[in-house]
């Protein structure tokens, strides 16, 4: 099994941009806690961070290619996003992904509150800090499991 993370736009700022909000963990240390635990779950594993739509779309589409399931936190693009969540739809009739976000996003502005992907996600996980990124591998990794 493999799962693709992707980070959406300013994801690569962790650790600086609003701690406040998002903690001092940066990208960096996010991933590197991940391939541990792919490691111990036997799963593959594959990053990719962008504060492009396309490129996070494209991504997308070859992991539905791929048949791999995705985490994704795709940040400000959770609540514009139609052509992400478009994209995500072929992933979700199979393998599946996960929504993740560091802060609770319901718990913030009203914007932040609505996400085009949750209607079609596995599950979301929201306000877990980075420790949501491990949960929703868990999760995927004990799915494919039990498929299996």
């Amino acid at each position: 099994m493999r799962i693709v993370v992707l980070n959406g736009p300013n994801l690569n700022r962790l650790g600086r941009r609003q701690p406040e909000i998002y903690g001092s963990t940066t990208l960096d240390d996010i991933e590197e806690d991940l391939r541990k635990d792919a490691r111990r779950l036997g799963v593959d594993i594959d990053f990719l961070q962008s504060n492009h739509e396309g490129a996070l779309i494209d991504r997308v589409h070859q992991a539905a290619d791929d048949g791999d399931a995705v985490i994704i936190n795709p940040g400000g693009l959770t609540h514009t996003s139609v052509a992400l969540r478009d994209a995500l739809a072929e992933v979700a009739d199979g393998p599946g992904f996960v929504e993740v976000h560091l802060s609770n996003i319901h718990a913030r502005e009203a914007f932040r509150h609505h996400s085009y992907l949750s209607p079609i996600a596995r599950g979301v996980i929201a306000g877990l800090g980075a420790q949501g990124y491990s949960m929703a591998m868990d999760y995927l990794a004990r799915q494919e499991s039990s498929r299996a």
